[in-house]
This record gives structure tokens, sequence and C-alpha cells, in this order.
């Protein structure tokens, strides 16, 4: 996996004094084996999704990385994105030992941000307008905080697929479910919203305050809760 930042880049001071780190994924293709490009826009639209991580995350130490994938596309059983998550992780772990990982990713990014959550380092992962066709795994994600945020006009990957994953994932872990009203694949309507969803759920993950909004409620999900928030 090439990277969008290098660490000190993306820590904004020494890597040494890392005590948490956060995963943006990007989207991409089903089937492509074509090289990902830096700018490319599934990669250039994590830019601002990961700023707005950074600044929620400011004076915690938690180290925000906007890896690349290796090649655009899923490639069926290949799951090539999530093979490039993993092995991320294992790096991550070598460097820095067990201190939790989030993982954030959008459309693809997000399935294999799910895929690669059994791995031992996350602790928490989110899927954004995600990519889940039905038979999608969800035994990897007990024990993890779990966020899945779905737009109503997404006509690319589909909202009524991500409940139906929903429902399976909190067989095993404590999912929450936002359904963004008016939101399309790009997020790039109501940008806002979809950037603060995504600062406060790693903000949460990480044990860190937030401040009493109607999306920190969302993203807090608890058993007995209705099953989606409408934001």
């Amino acid at each position: 996996m090439t990277s969008g930042d290098t660490l000190s880049e993306a820590s904004g001071g020494p890597v040494a004094d890392v005590k948490a780190v956060v995963l943006v994924a990007h989207g991409g293709k089903s089937v492509s084996t074509a090289p990902t490009s830096a700018v490319q826009p599934a990669v250039l639209r994590m830019v601002p999704v990961a700023w707005a991580i950074k600044k929620a995350l400011r004076g915690s130490e938690a180290l925000v990385l906007r890896p690349r994938f290796e090649i655009q596309g899923w490639n069926g059983e290949q799951a090539s994105p999530a093979g490039d998550l993993e092995r991320a992780l294992d790096v991550i772990a070598g460097s820095f030992g067990p201190v939790p990982v989030v993982l954030v990713g959008h459309s693809m990014g997000a399935r294999a941000a799910l895929r690669a959550a059994g791995h031992p380092a996350v602790t928490a992962v989110a899927g954004l307008a995600p990519w889940l066709p039905l038979g999608e795994p969800v035994s990897q994600l007990a024990g993890r905080r779990v966020l899945l945020a779905h737009g109503t006009a997404d006509r690319i990957t589909s909202p009524q697929e991500t409940w139906a994953y929903a429902g399976r994932a909190r067989e095993v872990a404590e999912v929450a479910v936002i359904e963004v009203r008016d939101g399309e694949h790009t997020m790039l309507r109501r940008a806002a919203l979809w950037h603060e969803i995504a600062a406060d759920f790693c903000r949460l993950a990480l044990h860190l305050p937030t401040d009493p909004t109607d999306v920190s409620a969302a993203v807090a999900w608890h058993p007995g809760d209705p099953p989606r928030a409408v934001l």
C-alpha cells in the first residue's frame, strides 16, 4: 500500500508520540487492475474527510493516515484492498506496538475496512456509503465498535444492503447506523455532515469527549435505541 501521507506529515509531530492511529480508506471499482493515482477522484475525496478527523483529534496524539491502495479494483475473491489494509495494519502494529486503530472507509474502501476489522489492532471501523453486497461476512466485527452511514439518494451502492448488513452485524457487535437524508454516493452533498459523522465517530472510538449534538448521539448507538438515526 502506498501512502498519501508520510508518518511525520500525518501526525503533525514526532511519530514516537503516537497513541492511536486512524486509517482513512478511499473508494475504487468492482473490477480493475489499474494502479491508483493520487489525483483520482475517489482518492481526493478522502482528503477533507481525513482533515476533519485530524482537526477533531488534535492534541490527542492520534496519527491520521490516508493510505492509497495499490490498484483500483476489488477483483472478486482477490479482495485486493482488504489485503492492502491488512498489510498496513501489520506495519502499524510493528511500528507502534498495541495502539488502537480506527478504520474509516468510503465505498469500496468501506468494504475493505470492514473486512480487515478482524485484525487484532483494530478497535473500531466506520463505513461511509459502503459497498456491502449480500453475503458479506460479519463475524470479524466481534468486539469492535462499528458505524455504517448511507445516503438515501445513493445510486452507486445500496442503502438497503447496508441496512441488511447492519442487522446481521448486530448479532456480534454494537453497530450505529445513520441514514443521511438526500446524501449521494460522493458525499459532496451535505459534505459537512459526512465529515462530522466521521470525526465524531473517531473521537468516540478513542474515548474522547464529544459535544452533545444529534451527530454525536447517532454515532453512539446502544442496544434499545432505534435501528438507525436519520440526519
